[in-house]
């Protein structure tokens, strides 16, 4: 495989188990290669909107009165953002007034810096790195869901002439994720503690996702931690096999990612992140009805084809916060020591928008 080419080709593809993905990585010029059927899924992103002012500008009439009209919000080039993109090209931000520039990232937990320092004002993020920043005594906020994991969309993967057959066989193996100490590593350790091992039995290594299929395959690492389309196209490319599905026993239907922004960016700008949340919430239940809409946005912002699109297994796309789902990944943290003490999931949301 070349994965430094950025256009994946499958041969063969994968059943669709879901309606819909978690989210990344900063702009990609790997490209994955194959000689068989030609299913592009170019992997390199050229997502808009890196650049722009911090400026706020000036609101007018028809910005509803907005503290800020322009904002940077990072995201990963996943599937789960989708309702991000969805809402921009639906005119979903301009008819609240507000003006949104999408910005890669490769991860919630790599992303935690640039929403403290203002760089971003509000960011896709795993539920398990913002739990464990509120844990630290970080004032971060929930503003919106996004997205549910599903069977099959987060999946541990080896080469397809890995000696390794079941997760017990990953003991003193090294597993590639995207970010350390997030839902990756935290989903894996739920599937090593079934077969008997624990972190101490593993080691874990960060790496992009669209840099993990050339990394196992020159002997860097034994397996990965994966999801779309990233799962399809090495399985397609390279016959890259699952070992496990991570998303299944304790972390079944597990939340997976929102949005977040700081308390202080909250509290600045009220009328701001109202509207983010009535967009957001109305492309959010676009996506999670009709997969159609996912497909047509992915290669606009993802690169993937529109065949792979159809293809890729999705979770689900909540449109609404719920902190009963969301406790589950904190009593979760807590169970695996991500935690040290309970957190109240509550606590950590911020109010809805006014309709």
């Amino acid at each position: 495989m070349d994965l430094a080419s950025g256009t994946l080709h499958a041969r063969h593809t994968v059943p669709i188990s879901r309606s819909f993905p978690l989210v990344g990585e900063p702009p990609m010029t790997r490209k994955l290669r194959c000689n068989a059927i030609a299913v592009g899924v170019a992997v390199a992103l050229t997502l808009a909107g890196c650049g722009g002012s911090d400026d706020p500008g000036t609101t007018s009439a028809d910005s509803g009165g907005l503290e800020k009209t322009t904002i940077k919000v990072g995201a990963l080039p996943v599937p789960d953002p989708v309702a991000l993109y969805v809402a921009n090209e639906k005119g979903y931000f301009k008819e609240e007034g507000l003006t949104v520039q999408p910005t890669v990232i490769t991860g919630g937990a790599a992303a935690l810096p640039q929403i403290l320092s203002g760089a971003l004002d509000i960011s896709m993020t795993n539920y398990v790195s913002t739990f464990a920043a509120v844990s630290e005594g970080k004032k971060i906020k929930l503003v919106a869901d996004m997205y549910q994991a599903g069977p099959n969309t987060f999946n541990l993967m080896v080469p397809k002439d890995s000696k390794i057959q079941t997760v017990a066989d990953l003991k003193g193996k090294t597993i590639l994720v995207n970010n350390l100490n997030n839902v990756a590593t935290l989903t894996t350790l739920t599937q090593l503690k079934v077969a008997g091992l624990t972190a101490d039995d593993v080691k874990f290594v960060e790496k992009p996702f669209p840099d993990m299929g050339n990394a196992l395959l020159s002997g860097q690492a034994d397996a990965c931690w994966i999801t779309e389309p990233f799962i399809t196209a090495n399985q397609s490319q390279h016959g890259f096999r699952k070992l496990a599905d991570v998303m299944t026993g304790q972390t079944a239907d597990l939340p997976i990612a929102g949005w977040m922004a700081t308390e202080d960016w909250a509290q600045k700008y009220p009328k701001t992140l109202a509207a983010f949340q009535r967009a957001i919430g109305k492309a959010q239940q676009l996506v999670s009805s009709d997969r159609k809409e996912i497909e047509a946005m992915l290669p606009k912002y993802t690169k993937i084809d529109a065949k792979t699109a159809s293809v890729i297994t999705l979770g689900s796309f909540p449109s609404e916060l719920n902190a009963n789902r969301l406790q589950k990944v904190a009593d979760l943290m807590l169970e695996y020591g991500y935690l040290k003490s309970p957190i109240d999931v509550k606590s950590v949301i911020a109010a809805p928008a006014s309709k």
